[in-house]
C-alpha cells in the first residue's frame, strides 16, 4: 500500500489544511492580551515586597490590575482595569465580587485573585473627604442652632452684569451694501 501522510486522512481539519487554510484560531485562557498583559518600561520581572504588604479588609474597593510575571491566581482577561469589593481574605488571595454587564442585566461575579494581581482603588476617596467634612459642618451647624443642606449644587449660569461704554465709541458693524452692476 501506499504510503499516505496521517494529516490528509480524511478528516474535516485535513481538508481545510489541504485547501490552504493552515492558520490558528487561538482561543486560549489568555488569548489575545499581547498589549494587555505587557508591562511597561522598567518594570518588568516580579513584583517587590511592598505589594505583599498591604493589608485588605473585607468591603474594601480594589482595582484588579492583571500582574503577567506572576501566573498563579491570574484573573481572566475580562477582569483587568475593573474595580470590585472585597468579600473574602485568603492567605495569599482575595475574593473581589465585580459586576459585569451581561445582555440587558448586571452580574454580581465573585473571583478569586491573587495579590500581586490587586491594587487598593481610589475611587471612594473623594467621598470619604465629602463626608468627614460635612460631619465637621454639622457639628458647628448644631453649635450655632442652624440648620445646613449638605448636597452638592450644580454651578449655575453665570451672574448677571451691565457693561457702560461711551456711546461715541460704540462701533456698529453691519454688511456693505449691495450694488446690482449689470456691465
Amino acid at each position: 500500500g501506499s504510503a499516505t501522510w496521517p494529516l490528509f486522512s480524511g478528516s474535516c481539519d485535513a481538508r481545510k489544511v489541504s485547501m490552504g487554510k493552515t492558520r490558528v484560531i487561538s482561543k486560549g485562557y489568555r488569548h489575545g492580551t499581547r498589549d494587555k498583559y505587557s508591562k511597561k518600561y522598567r518594570t518588568k520581572g516580579l513584583p517587590g515586597l511592598a505589594r505583599y504588604l498591604v493589608n485588605f479588609k473585607r468591603g474594601d474597593f480594589v482595582d484588579i490590575v492583571a500582574d503577567p510575571s506572576v501566573q498563579k491566581g491570574l484573573p481572566y482577561s475580562f477582569y483587568h482595569g475593573r474595580t470590585g469589593i472585597v468579600f473574602n481574605v485568603n492567605r495569599n488571595a482575595l475574593g473581589v465580587e465585580v459586576t459585569k454587564i451581561v445582555g440587558n442585566r448586571q452580574l454580581r461575579k465573585r473571583i478569586h485573585v491573587r495579590i500581586e494581581h490587586v491594587r487598593k482603588s481610589r475611587c471612594n476617596e473623594a467621598f470619604r473627604q465629602r463626608v468627614k467634612e460635612n460631619d465637621l459642618k454639622k457639628q458647628q451647624a448644631k453649635k450655632e442652632g442652624k440648620s445646613i443642606v449638605c448636597k452638592r449644587e450644580p454651578v449655575g449660569p453665570k451672574e448677571m452684569k451691565t457693561v457702560e461704554a461711551n456711546p461715541e465709541e460704540v462701533e456698529v458693524l453691519a454688511p456693505l451694501p449691495f450694488v446690482e452692476n449689470y456691465f
